[in-house]
């Protein structure tokens, strides 16, 4: 894999010179971690060849805490929502993860370069095993607690992976798979109990030795595979390099999170997905600020809002269904006790809730676009002036533009696919590749670019706006109509609390607008069919009138997955029967 070059990092560097408003913390950063890379930020030498998060980040932060040169704040600080906490120090981090790395090494044997299924809940264990792994040099495979026996066998057999940490919940579920599943060789189980044929993960780490010395790791070398669903087939297997997970934050310095050590950021995001390794794990922890982390079950409103109340949260990472959640409740209830920076991405935030919650908080949300390929490539950045219904611009070191089926940089205005500039240069922050799916890696490009296949326009400012993926896309009578524009309309009517918009076969138009909408809990109507009419009439008004669902349900709630993402395709399934 080709990495940036002098010549290229100048030329970025040129074009978007990171922020220079540094504060008191980042000055001490400077001084240590920082001093290291200054050079290659600047463009004046190439990125190194060996790069390890643990001992390049991570233990360097010790050394900073130890020289009592950063605030006294944790590096991780977890709690369950029932009494329990958890805080660690970076030197309780370094000490912690060595010994889980002995047991990944010692205990268990494994070698740099196997791979390790990890499906853990939002618990401290989640992040020892994953610090451990970069230690080790082990692929960690990350995946969410809602995986099913089949979903979990898939995993194993395509990732060849050779153990697995999981707990008591699910390790009944490995058990009916692992038979199938011929280069396993390790179950370890975080519990309170024990199981036949499962080792102990709590009772081993702790009782194993804190010496343990990092392997070197190549930049390039393979840090996390995630499994990543496409539009067709089977989950393709997306690999990140130490370089493009670790070492891509100290390029790209702080243009999303705007973090320094004194700050507290919390994602909600679920363990499986790239975002929690974005927001709490390498991004924050360069900047050696504080991950927080709530256990959260079941994501639910009172339990973010009384938490904001009564935690130093001063950064908070959501999906948009977290904020629109949010928004129908009474805030004024609320007085959040550090919030300042709020971060919404996965999909669009509708215009309308952004505006309700800087109503009702005073506070902006910043949008952020990405995906687990590339992981965040636009963002409203702090002190950016907010276009409702913009992703922002594009992020350091990403070329990113709209492009047609040619590969051709389309100009402002013109809708077309949002695309990466990934030759003759490919930028450290993109994925390595699809493992053992070479025709799938090279489908993903096109011409120069890398191909998200999600559809876009960018204005004449460089804010880049979604409209929806190419299978989300619906043309009715010739005219392409994106279901953000309409579902951004639909939220605007008081009577809508959530909705979403699919393509629905018409034998005249050959598909037509639908729209599923869940009514506002403080909105009550006997005479659906009235409403309805008023529900289009209002779109008609709000967009352009082509636009307008010409076919309304009304549902009790939307489909999500975990991480509370609308599945617009199991709804569009619905409507044209390919279930």
């Amino acid at each position: 894999m080709k990495l940036f070059k002098l010549q290229t990092l100048k030329c970025l560097w040129t074009l978007r010179p990171p922020s220079r408003t540094f504060r008191g913390h980042h000055r001490l950063f400077a001084s240590d971690v920082y001093s290291q890379y200054e050079s290659v930020r600047r463009g004046k030498q190439e990125i190194p060849k060996y790069f390890n998060f643990a001992s390049d980040v991570l233990d360097k932060w010790s050394e900073i805490e130890k020289a009592g040169k950063r605030p006294s704040n944790p590096a991780f600080w977890w709690i369950s929502g029932k009494g329990e906490e958890v805080k660690w120090s970076f030197e309780e981090l370094g000490f912690l993860s060595r010994k889980v790395a002995n047991v990944l090494t010692k205990v268990c044997g494994l070698q740099k370069g196997d791979r390790i299924v990890v499906i853990l809940p939002r618990i401290p264990e989640w992040w020892l095993v994953n610090v451990a792994c970069m230690r080790a040099g082990v692929v960690l495979i990350p995946g969410i607690s809602q995986l099913s026996a089949k979903d979990i066998l898939y995993r194993l057999q395509a990732s060849k992976a050779v153990g697995i940490i999981t707990d008591d919940t699910l390790a009944p579920t490995v058990d009916s798979v692992a038979s199938e599943c011929q280069f396993l060789k390790t179950k370890l189980m975080v519990s309170k109990g024990s199981r036949e044929g499962w080792l102990n993960f709590t009772d081993l780490y702790k009782n194993q030795s804190a010496d343990h010395s990092c392997v070197k790791t190549r930049i390039q070398d393979s840090m996390t595979i995630f499994f990543t669903s496409g539009t067709t087939g089977s989950p393709k297997m997306t690999e990140h390099s130490q370089g493009s997970l670790g070492f891509r934050p100290l390029l790209s310095e702080r243009y999303w999170l705007d973090l320094t050590p004194s700050d507290v950021i919390w994602s909600t995001a679920d363990t499986g997905w790239i975002v929690t390794s974005l927001a709490s794990v390498f991004d924050p922890w360069v900047f050696g600020s504080c991950i927080f982390i709530h256990k959260l079950p079941q994501i639910e409103s009172a339990a973010i809002l009384n938490t904001l109340c009564r935690f130093p949260v001063d950064a908070l990472v959501g999906a948009p269904t977290l904020f629109r959640m949010l928004v129908q409740n009474d805030l004024s209830k609320y007085k959040f006790m550090n919030l300042r920076h709020c971060i919404s991405g996965g999909e669009p935030l509708n215009p309308e809730v952004m505006e309700q919650w800087k109503s009702k908080t005073g506070l902006d949300i910043h949008e952020i676009y990405g995906q687990t390929e590339t992981g965040i490539i636009c963002s409203g950045f702090k002190g950016m002036k907010i276009k409702p219904g913009s992703m922002g611009k594009a992020a350091p070191f990403y070329d990113v533009q709209i492009i047609d089926k040619n590969a051709n940089i389309l100009p402002p205005g013109q809708q077309g696919e949002i695309a990466v500039r990934s030759k003759p240069i490919r930028p450290l922050g993109l994925f390595s590749e699809y493992v053992d799916n070479p025709k799938k890696t090279a489908e993903s490009q096109r011409g120069d670019f890398y191909v998200t296949g999600d559809r876009g326009t960018v204005d004449e400012d460089g804010y880049f706006h979604f409209i929806g993926r190419d299978d989300d896309i619906i043309i009715s009578s010739g005219y392409r109509i994106g279901p953000f524009e309409v579902e951004s309309a639909l939220i605007e009517h008081p009577a809508v609390a959530e909705t979403a918009v699919v393509s629905s076969p018409d034998p005249l138009r050959g598909e037509v607008v639908k729209a599923f909408v869940v009514l506002s809990p403080t909105f009550s109507s006997t005479d659906l069919e009235s409403l309805a009419r008023d529900l289009q009439e209002h779109v008609k008004k709000t967009t352009a009138p082509y636009k307008y669902p010409r076919k309304v349900e009304f549902v009790q709630e939307l489909p999500k997955t975990v991480t509370g993402k609308i599945k617009r395709n199991e709804l569009r399934n619905k409507e044209w029967g390919r279930m």
